[in-house]
């Protein structure tokens, strides 16, 4: 009788002493440490909104970025602090904590309680019942808990960087696309009085009817040109208004006239493959993630056998008007014997979600080297492309037009002669804007590759199509 009460007193104490151990909700929600990772990246404020005061700071902090040009990082942080969808990822992170919290807590005991009388006697029983299994194996599952949760920390540091990615490459591509449609609006300009001119020349009689027929339709070409470029423009604005969060009154942002002037000097990363193993968050997820199942799977063979273990601590008592009232104590142990399953089966099934978890684990390690050394590669080659444009291309053919000028002025050239030449240099400027553009797309997708944020197959896609239009 003794060993049974001291059993009863005993689970309590075993629960107070789990308890101890608990998980607790941090202040932030696990924000610090996303926080943490992400600044090495992107060195912006990145803040969940929780509460109305919250939202209202980060509004006001966004409508003073939107009040100036929008710079390539000023939209990235005018994004970190409106766009619904990352904060929707700071929401799972908030689930993930408390999922945390609660697997660190130790099984609730259950209690009972029943009466049963008649013909004058009655017999009344309190039982408290606890999963001695789960009790068990509580610190373990705990300690899988905490690396899920940190797994959640990575996975929202790491849409953070995919937003930051992606509002990179769409604020290039819209200056990019406004910068175009400057060029083409000029262009027109040109070539509409070019139209004019000949048209007037051909009623005197001094312009045949193929001359006049060649400006007319550069006129028309060029105009078409225009209207397409002038939709792309609006289009890649509406891309980054969606990944900015942006609606109502702030859709007014203005952006540059014009893409920012080359680095001088490229960034040089000899080690580049060993700084995206190191650092891709993604790669971390699933080292994280192969530990998780490599702790679980050892739970998994530790309680191979025994899936249920109760114990029950028992109180009895009995009155009856023919008998002196008695009591009784004792315990009832509960557990499940494997004749059919042995726990073959879910030995079985973890040791392969293990494995796969492992090759995958191997095959991206093997991708992120590779998209690394290609990023680097499509960086320096983008950049070489567009300093030659900026360094030779342009220059000489500013140093033709200024020739055509003189000669132009001196009688030397007719006007045609200097139109066709204004017509290669636009060709010339419109290529040097398409290789400046490819040059800030391939820095994005460099930064993407070795820490984290970019989008896999698509981003090497975007790669093989950089000097391309857009969309």
């Amino acid at each position: 009788m003794r060993g049974q009460s001291l059993l009863l007193r005993s689970l309590p104490v075993v629960a107070a002493l789990t308890f101890s151990g608990c998980a607790s909700f941090s202040p932030d929600g696990g924000m610090a440490v996303v926080s943490d990772i992400t600044s090495r990246t992107i060195d912006h404020e990145t803040t969940a909104v929780s509460s109305a005061d919250d939202a209202d700071r980060a509004r006001k902090a966004a409508r003073r970025l939107l009040a100036r040009p929008l710079s390539t990082e000023a939209a990235v942080q005018v994004a970190l602090f409106s766009n619904k969808g990352l904060q929707a990822s700071y929401n799972e992170l908030a689930l993930s904590e408390a999922e945390l919290v609660q697997e660190s807590l130790p099984p609730n005991p259950t209690f009972s309680l029943s009466r049963i009388s008649g013909d004058g006697a009655s017999e009344a029983e309190r039982q408290v019942v606890g999963d001695i299994l789960a009790l068990a194996t509580l610190p373990v599952r705990s300690e899988i808990a905490r690396d899920r949760f940190r797994q959640a920390q990575l996975k929202a540091a790491l849409a953070t960087l995919r937003l930051a990615a992606d509002v990179r490459r769409a604020q290039v591509r819209a200056v990019a696309a406004n910068e175009l449609v400057g060029l083409l609006t000029e262009a027109q300009s040109a070539a509409e009085a070019t139209a004019q001119l000949s048209r007037k020349l051909g009623e005197t009689g001094a312009l045949n009817r193929l001359d006049q027929a060649r400006e007319q339709v550069f006129y028309a070409e060029t105009t078409a040109e225009l209207a397409t470029a002038r939709q792309a423009a609006s289009s890649a604005r509406e891309q980054l208004t969606r990944l900015m969060g942006l609606w109502g009154d702030d859709l007014g942002f203005r952006l540059p006239d014009r893409l920012p002037e080359l680095p001088r000097r490229p960034l040089d990363q000899p080690f580049v493959e060993v700084d995206a193993v190191r650092h891709r968050i993604d790669l971390q997820m699933a080292r994280i993630e192969l530990t998780a199942l490599a702790k679980s799977l050892e739970l998994t063979e530790a309680t191979r056998f025994v899936t249920l273990l109760d114990v029950a601590g028992i109180e009895r008592r009995t009155r009856d008007p023919e008998a002196q009232p008695f009591r009784e104590r004792g315990f009832d142990v509960e557990f499940q014997i494997p004749i059919f399953d042995g726990g073959e089966v879910r030995l079985r099934q973890a040791t392969a979600t293990y494995e796969r978890a492992f090759n995958r684990l191997t095959e991206k390690a093997v991708n992120v080297r590779s998209e690394a050394r290609d990023a680097y590669r499509s960086y320096r080659a983008a950049y070489d492309i567009a300093s030659h444009y900026q360094r030779e291309v342009l220059p000489l053919r500013q140093i033709i037009s200024d020739e055509m000028q003189l000669r132009y002025s001196s009688m030397q050239v007719d006007i045609f002669a200097l139109l066709v030449e204004a017509r290669q240099r636009l060709a010339s400027r419109r290529a040097a804007v398409d290789a400046r553009r490819a040059f800030f797309l391939a820095q994005a997708e460099l930064s993407a590759a070795v820490n984290g944020g970019g989008s896999g197959g698509e981003a090497v896609q975007a790669r093989a199509q950089i000097s391309t239009s857009d969309d």
